[in-house]
C-alpha cells in the first residue's frame, strides 16, 4: 500500500528467517485462533500488545508478519498478552478493531493502516486512553510513538531500475510502458510511485498510469484497458507496484499474446515462480523478520517505559506533518539470477516450495535444482 536516506543500502534478511520459525510462531498462537472479523486474544493487562494488519490478499501479512511479530514479542516478553485482527481491506472494520483494542485495554497497539488518513481519529482515541501506537509498514497519521518500515522511495527506485534493466536496449524515451500503482489510501504507494518515476521519467514513455488498488482483479482490468488504448504491439513493459497485482497483469498480458518485462514487489511465492517461468522479470525482496523484530523491540521498550532510540535510529514525517521516531530497512531486487542467493538463502521459501512440478524444469534451467 516512507522515506529517508539511501545510506542503508540493500539489506537482505538474515538466514534466521525460516519457515521453521514461521511454523513455530504459528504454533504459539494456536490457542488463540485468528480471523479477520475482529480482534482475537486475551483481555488487556499491564503487558498487553495488539497488532492490526490491513488485508489478507497480500500474502506476507498472514504468512510472515503476524507470526514473526508474535514470536519475537513472546521471546522478549514471555508474559505479554497478544491480541490480533486483520481489516481485510476494510478501513471501517479497522477503525472498529482499534475500538476493540481500546476496550481490551492493550497498552501498546501496532497498526498497519488500511487508510493512513482515515485511521487518524482512531489513533487519537487510543492515545487519549494512554495507549502507545506504533505504525507498522505504513505510516499512519496522528500521534504515533514509533514507526518501522522500509525505505519505500528507494524500493520504487529499485523497481524502476529493474524494469529498465529487463527492457535493455528497448528502454528508450519513445518506448511506451504501462504503470499500475498501489492504493492511494496507502502512503507507501505514493512513495513507491515517486521512486519509480524518479528512475523512469525521461528514460521511457509512461503512456498509461492508473491505480490497481493492490487488487489483482483491478490491475487486470486496468492493463486490459491499456492494451485496448495503446495497442498490443505498442507496449514495451509494465510496472506493477506489487506481486499481487502483477499476477492479474500477467494474466492479461498472456491473454493478449504480449510478452514484455513486468516488475513487482514483495517476493511473493507466485511472483518468484513467475520470474522463473519468464512471465515476470523481477520483484523486490523486503525481509520481513527485521521489520517484525524491530517493531516488537519497540513495543516492549514502550511497555517498559524505556526510550526507543536504540532501535528507532531516524525519523519520518507523516502526512499530517508529525515527525515520528523511525527505523527504516533496505530491500533488494530479485531476478532469476539471484533467487538462490536471496529468498532461498534466507529461508523465505524452500527450494521444494518454489520448484513444484510445474516449475521444476525452470528451476533446473536456473540452477536452483
Amino acid at each position: 500500500m516512507n522515506v529517508n536516506t539511501m545510506r542503508r543500502g540493500l539489506i537482505v534478511g538474515t538466514a534466521v528467517v525460516s519457515l521453521a520459525l514461521t511454523m513455530a510462531a504459528c504454533g504459539k498462537a494456536g490457542d488463540k485462533k485468528s480471523d479477520t472479523s475482529g480482534t482475537t486474544g486475551t483481555s488487556g493487562g499491564a503487558k498487553s500488545v495488539g497488532l492490526l494488519l490491513p488485508d489478507t490478499v497480500t500474502a506476507r501479512y498472514e504468512r510472515f508478519d503476524k507470526p514473526l511479530f508474535e514470536a519475537k514479542l513472546k521471546e522478549l516478553c514471555p508474559d505479554c498478552e497478544f491480541s490480533y485482527a486483520n481489516a481485510a481491506q476494510d478501513a471501517s472494520k479497522q477503525a472498529q478493531q482499534v475500538n476493540s483494542m481500546i476496550t481490551k485495554g492493550v497498552k501498546v497497539l501496532v497498526v498497519d493502516p488500511q487508510d493512513s488518513v482515515g485511521i487518524k481519529s482512531s489513533i487519537q482515541a487510543a492515545v487519549a486512553k494512554g495507549i502507545k501506537v506504533i505504525a507498522y509498514d505504513r505510516l499512519a497519521q496522528g500521534p504515533i510513538s514509533g514507526y518501522v518500515s522500509y525505505d519505500n522511495e528507494k524500493v520504487g527506485e529499485l523497481q524502476g531500475h529493474a524494469l529498465l534493466d529487463a527492457m535493455g536496449a528497448k528502454a528508450t524515451p519513445q518506448a511506451k510502458i504501462v504503470m499500475i500503482n498501489g492504493d492511494d489510501a496507502d502512503p507507501n504507494a505514493a512513495q513507491f510511485k515517486a521512486g519509480a518515476h524518479k528512475v523512469l521519467d525521461g528514460k521511457v514513455n509512461i503512456a498509461y498510469e492508473q491505480s490497481g488498488l493492490w487488487k489483482d482483479t483491478v490491475a487486470n482490468q486496468k492493463v486490459t484497458a491499456a492494451i485496448t488504448q495503446l495497442g498490443k504491439n505498442n507496449i514495451a513493459g509494465v510496472y506493477s507496484a506489487n506481486d499481487g497485482m502483477a499476477g492479474g497483469i500477467a494474466t492479461a498480458l498472456k491473454g493478449a499474446g504480449i510478452s514484455v518485462p513486468l516488475t513487482g514487489q514483495d517476493a511473493e511465492l507466485t511472483g518468484v515462480q513467475r520470474i522463473l517461468a519468464g512471465t515476470q522479470a523481477a520483484t523486490i525482496y523486503k525481509p520481513y523478520k527485521p521489520e517484525a523484530d524491530a517493531t516488537a523491540e519497540i513495543a516492549v521498550d514502550l511497555l517498559q517505559g524505556k526510550p526507543i532510540t536504540s532501535v528507532a535510529d531516524t525519523t519520518a514525517t507523516s502526512g499530517s506533518g508529525d515527525k515520528v521516531p523511525a527505523h527504516l530497512i533496505g530491500a533488494t531486487a530479485v531476478t532469476k539470477a539471484n533467487i538462490k542467493d536471496t529468498v532461498i538463502k534466507d529461508g523465505l521459501y524452500s527450494t521444494g516450495q518454489i520448484c513444484s512440478a510445474e516449475f521444476a524444469a525452470a528451476c533446473k534451467a536456473a540452477g536452483i535444482q
